[in-house]
């Protein structure tokens, strides 16, 4: 079973779409990355489901 899912969001900066590799192995995890248009840093969180669907928010680093 392959555990990285690759998930389309927007940047919650310059909103335009970027794409994130999520370790689906891990339930519940926070962390810091730049957008890959804009380079503003944006915290990402992820929640699992049981089945494995990862449920993604981007909110600003600073905000």
């Amino acid at each position: 079973m392959n555990m990285l899912e690759t998930v389309s969001e927007l940047c919650p900066l310059c909103g335009e779409p970027i794409e994130l590799v999520i370790d689906c192995s891990v339930v519940e995890q926070q962390y810091q990355e730049d957008c890959q248009v804009c380079c503003a840093p944006m915290l990402i969180s992820v929640m699992v489901d049981e089945q494995g669907i990862p449920t993604v928010a981007l909110k600003p680093e600073n905000g």
